[in-house]
């Protein structure tokens, strides 16, 4: 659903107190705090920082799908929404096949088919922890039919969580139209895969499921080069120019590099990647693919700049950068009062 875009801020893993950030972001006038899946769980910190604060959306962004039962998603997203009365988003991400068997040790293979029966589940699961109902989710890969009231939490006062999910190629981005309530957008995008691939996609499955498309939201985070001067936005240019190599050496998100054009610039990353030859992989992002993925702009011409781009194209825009909420704060208000 594209209507006001809303603002939000990563809450990232080197956080020493979730509660505060949390609470500062809510302070500055920012509309949400997601929860990423690196190096540490990203259940964890949303709970003090749901304990901390009243208004703003709390979520992951994302937590890795497979590792984790369809039950231990259920029951620590039910917690969560009970905690924040109402304002926690489960969002899911598939990870790539290699992370999923090399990592964590779980089948990778079928991600979508994977991810489908996951969301079914969990809602499954979540109408028998709400009404009471017999549990009875009989899918490919799971039948799920033990639930004793012992086992049961009970329902909530306040709606089911929603579930966003995240998505890149075409099958997950036709499961998102099909089964979430959010689509999170890779950080890796274009305004022309946003236009052409992500947002058809999702809003022709959503229709081919008979749901209404207009209230599926698009969760993305920005990367924007940013800082008081023009030599600041050129600095920062060069940490995303590594960060958009890295990104766009994974297969999986080829894609976004071919609607560009640069679909042999993927490869060639890819290979590099390959052999670990990480420090030359930023020379091959050259300007014009930089500019294609990467906000930059003077703090003080950044909110116009990601009103142009993200305009009736994202429900929630989110900075793929550290910088401090309330900092934050003045920009969200500028972007809303354009944007709208």
């Amino acid at each position: 659903m594209i209507g006001t875009m809303l603002f939000d801020l990563p809450l990232r893993a080197d956080v020493d107190d979730p509660a505060a950030f949390a609470r500062a972001a809510e302070a500055a006038g920012l509309d949400g705090v997601w929860s990423a899946e690196t190096g540490h769980d990203p259940f964890l910190p949303l709970l003090p920082a749901a304990s901390a604060t009243r208004r703003i959306t709390l979520g992951t962004a994302v937590a890795v799908a497979f590792p984790r039962s369809p039950m231990v998603h259920a029951q620590v997203a039910w917690d969560l929404q009970r905690a924040s009365n109402g304002r926690f988003v489960l969002g899911l991400g598939s990870q790539v096949r290699a992370h999923n068997e090399r990592r964590y040790g779980v089948p990778g293979d079928r991600p979508a088919v994977r991810m489908r029966e996951t969301v079914r589940a969990i809602r499954a699961i979540w109408r028998s922890f709400q009404e009471g109902v017999p549990l009875d989710h009989r899918g490919e890969l799971w039948t799920l039919s033990l639930l004793p009231p012992f086992f049961n939490p009970g329902p909530l006062d306040v709606p089911p969580p929603p579930i966003a999910m995240a998505g890149v190629g075409e099958p997950m981005l036709r499961v998102a139209g099909a089964e979430a309530d959010a689509v999170h957008v890779h950080p890796l995008h274009t305004e022309r895969h946003l236009d052409e691939v992500v947002r058809p996609t999702v809003r022709g499955a959503a229709r081919a499921a008979g749901r209404d498309p207009d209230l599926i939201a698009f969760i993305v985070p920005a990367m924007i080069a940013t800082g008081r001067t023009t030599a600041d936005v050129e600095r920062a240019r060069e940490g995303i120019r590594a960060q958009v190599a890295f990104y766009a050496s994974t297969p999986s998100y080829r894609g976004v590099l071919a609607i560009e054009g640069r679909g042999e610039t993927a490869d060639r990353l890819h290979r590099l990647s390959v052999r670990g030859a990480w420090a030359e992989m930023a020379e091959l992002v050259d300007d014009g693919l930089l500019d294609a993925v990467c906000t930059s702009a003077t703090w003080d011409e950044l909110p116009a700049a990601l009103a142009r781009r993200y305009r009736g194209r994202a429900s929630r825009l989110m900075p793929y950068a550290a910088l401090d909420a309330a900092a934050w704060g003045e920009v969200a208000a500028e972007v809303r009062r354009i944007a709208a």
